[in-house]
């Protein structure tokens, strides 16, 4: 097994350090998370058996075969017993090729070759400094400029992205992106309680523009899971098509939208004004601004609310606001890791409480 790179010395990380962990995330330990997301991830988990140092044997309540990929997905690290959650958060330490040095909040983040690393040879580099730039125009020219030799792609248009490419000739670009922008919708505030109200707005959405305007064309309409050719459970676009504001008519959609705005009272001389809550970066503004222009077709009118990041997440966690625009990020591409998360009765990530306890949770 990998090691633990303690601040006195090197040590193995051992079963009880395993059990520790899964108690942690399952809520049963004394210490407690900020936040658990993946503690729906592993709401199949019954029991954690310790036989000894190098022997643990995870008991699930029934078959799950892709629990290995949630466990192997690079956000399931194991954490030490003999740290605290408050520590780890400040001077973390993991099995990883490189040791923490030094963290200094909006400036930047510093680690060091770790050289117990358990592949020999391994790492190559000496270290890593990561530049914390908030401004995603700051780290592009930050980028041009040969300050930092990699920067991410995140919050990037497609034209900025060829912008790039012409400034530094040797740039090698990569995306990756099996996340979703969403428009999520808190069905416990008046007056989006009403059904009929929210599948309106699901029927006005024209996804195909978001698509076009965001990443150039770049991009593929889908539902939860990522869709095919890359995603393995997305829908099929014929069986897409069939949910309400996903036919590619969306004129047509929008004709089925109005009528059912009109019966619930709305229409060109008394349209609904609402906040629409987002997260104060660009993949997240962007495409809030374009949401709030096409819901303006069914008469709803809607202001635009940016939140910051450290804020973002506890809004909506405690159902804080009405309707936002939200980016589902997801580690894997499984139902076991994505509904749990992000559907599951109690999951933090439940944002819009899709399942409570109260119906089918």
């Amino acid at each position: 097994m990998p090691d633990f790179a303690s601040p006195a010395s090197m040590s193995i990380f051992t079963g009880a350090d395993v059990k520790c962990t899964f108690d942690l995330l399952q809520g049963k330990a004394q210490e407690r998370l900020r936040l658990n997301p993946r503690k729906a991830w592993y709401r199949n988990l019954d029991e954690v058996i310790t036989k000894d140092d190098h022997e643990v044997t995870l008991r699930l309540k029934r078959p799950q075969p892709y629990l290995l990929v949630l466990l192997a997905s690079g956000v399931s690290p194991i954490y030490p017993c003999h740290v605290t959650p408050a520590q780890m958060r400040t001077h973390p330490i993991g099995t990883g090729p490189f040791k923490f040095v030094e963290y200094k909040p909006n400036e930047y983040v510093k680690l060091t070759r770790n050289p117990d690393y358990w592949k020999k040879d391994r790492p190559y580099l000496d270290g890593l400094e990561f530049p914390i730039a908030a401004s995603v125009a700051t780290r592009n020219l930050m980028f041009a400029a040969d300050q930092v030799d990699m920067t991410l792609s995140y919050g990037v248009s497609m034209p900025v992205m060829r912008d790039i490419k012409s400034q530094v000739s040797d740039a090698s670009t990569t995306t990756t992106d099996n996340g979703a922008r969403n428009l999520i919708i808190n069905p416990a505030k008046p007056p989006f309680d009403n059904p009929e109200l929210r599948r309106a707005v699901s029927l006005t959405l024209d996804r195909k523009a978001f698509v076009d305007i965001l990443v150039d064309g770049q991009g593929l309409v889908g539902g939860v899971m990522q869709p095919p050719p890359d995603g393995v459970w997305g829908l099929p676009p014929e069986k897409l098509a069939e949910l309400p504001g996903y036919n590619p008519d969306v004129q047509k959609n929008r004709a089925e939208a109005r009528p059912i705005m009109e019966k619930l009272g709305y229409g060109p001389n008394k349209r609904l004004a609402v906040t629409v809550s987002t997260r104060n970066t660009a993949g997240y503004r962007d495409p809030t601004v374009i949401a709030i222009d096409q819901m303006k077709e069914i008469y709803i009118d809607g202001t635009l609310e940016v939140i910051e990041t450290a804020n973002w997440f506890p809004k909506v966690i405690r159902k804080d606001y009405t309707l936002g625009v939200n980016v589902s990020e997801t580690a894997v591409d499984d139902p076991d890791q994505m509904f749990y998360e992000n559907y599951a009765c109690g999951s933090d990530r439940n944002y819009t409480g899709y399942a409570t306890r109260k119906s089918t949770g």
